[in-house]
């Protein structure tokens, strides 16, 4: 029988190999941990992936560079590689469940999610094409109709990327293929999953797999929906006016944040080009609430940003500047509107708490 803290200790040692960037001893720790009766599906996800949160966890708190994260998660990436290769006499002689395809959505480069639930279902006997990150749309219904998968597994982590999947959803059905999405951006419980008319949702690979078990009726080929078909909403075109208007509105938050945030007048050109960066964020997020019509996806980007400020010395008074300039700007805009005083409201109300600490398991 296996301990109980078996999987905690395997996940302590491949934590602290990851952060000292010792790939070896990171290949080590799941291979004694499978020696010693973890199972490769326990491994995948009750070790590698919570490894794989902390990591995020510690570069938002600002206790890892932007480096040392990169570095972490390559050494994550080649932990699952090396999992994923059982000796040729193993994968000898196995029968497929069916072929599905897994893939993250144009513009998400956050691979890994994705290739945690490929290496889940092929364990579970799915034959499975991993189209990686940032698949373009194109790409992918080329693909599949070359390969006729059972479904689509549609990764997305990055809200501002729902736009892209709801595209990505939609054409999927249209050549006959249903989609079972997942990923964080989709919101709790999948709420955006089901706005865009994803067939199906999971809130992990075991929930996939599940999902996958009970098996997804095709959809009828048809027509590819317009998005204000599933999002009514859409018809104020408050979010396309947004959209395009995204350069200007970085470029004038910026010079309304020197009267505003005096401190920006004496940045460095690398500091201002960081904040113009992060003003570009706060629009993409402020397009993409409109794009589904929730405040939260936009506060709740707004307070995770709050903590990272904070984390980094900046006052959070220049979060809130920020939104104040975005508002002179948006002002024939009532949905626009709405959304930034709830931003200011969520800055003031929510973003109190300390960073989280070093002791934090994830």
């Amino acid at each position: 029988m296996i301990r109980p803290a078996r999987a905690d200790e395997c996940r302590d040692r491949l934590w602290e190999a990851v952060v000292a960037g010792d790939e070896y001893d990171a290949v080590d720790a799941v291979r004694q941990a499978l020696a010693d009766g973890l199972d490769e599906e326990a491994l995948l996800l009750d070790v590698i992936a919570s490894v794989q949160e902390k990591i995020g966890t510690e570069w938002a708190a600002d206790r890892l560079t932007v480096a040392q994260e990169h570095a972490a998660t390559a050494i994550n990436e080649r932990v699952v590689a090396a999992l994923a290769r059982p000796p040729r006499a193993e994968r000898t002689g196995r029968t497929s469940r069916g072929r599905v395809t897994v893939g993250s959505v144009d513009g998400d480069w956050h691979a890994f999610p994705a290739r945690l639930v490929t290496e889940v279902l092929r364990l579970r006997g799915w034959q499975v094409d991993h189209v990686g990150a940032q698949t373009p749309t194109p790409h992918l219904i080329a693909h599949l109709h070359h390969t006729d998968p059972q479904a689509v597994l549609l990764s997305c982590s990055l809200p501002t990327r729902l736009p892209t999947a709801h595209t990505a959803i939609t054409a999927c059905q249209a050549v006959g293929v249903p989609v079972l999405a997942g990923g964080r951006a989709f919101g709790p419980g999948g709420r955006y999953a089901r706005a865009l008319g994803a067939d199906r949702w999971a809130a992990d690979a075991r929930g996939a797999a599940g999902v996958l078990a009970v098996g997804l009726p095709r959809p009828a080929p048809r027509a590819v929906r317009q998005a204000v078909d599933d999002l009514p909403h859409l018809a104020d075109q408050e979010y396309t006016m947004v959209v395009h208007s995204r350069g200007g509105l970085v470029k004038q938050t910026l010079t309304g944040l020197e009267d505003r945030f005096p401190a920006v007048r004496a940045y460095t050109d690398a500091q201002r080009e960081r904040t113009a960066e992060d003003i570009a964020h706060i629009v993409d997020f402020l397009a993409t609430a409109l794009y589904v019509d929730d405040p939260e996806v936009f506060t709740a980007f707004l307070t995770w940003s709050a903590g990272i400020l904070r984390a980094r010395g900046v006052p959070v008074h220049s979060l809130l500047a920020g939104l104040d300039v975005l508002v002179g700007q948006l002002r024939d805009f009532p949905r626009t509107l709405g959304l930034l005083r709830e931003g200011r409201l969520a800055i003031r109300t929510r973003s109190t708490g300390p960073a989280p600490g070093p002791g934090i398991r994830v």
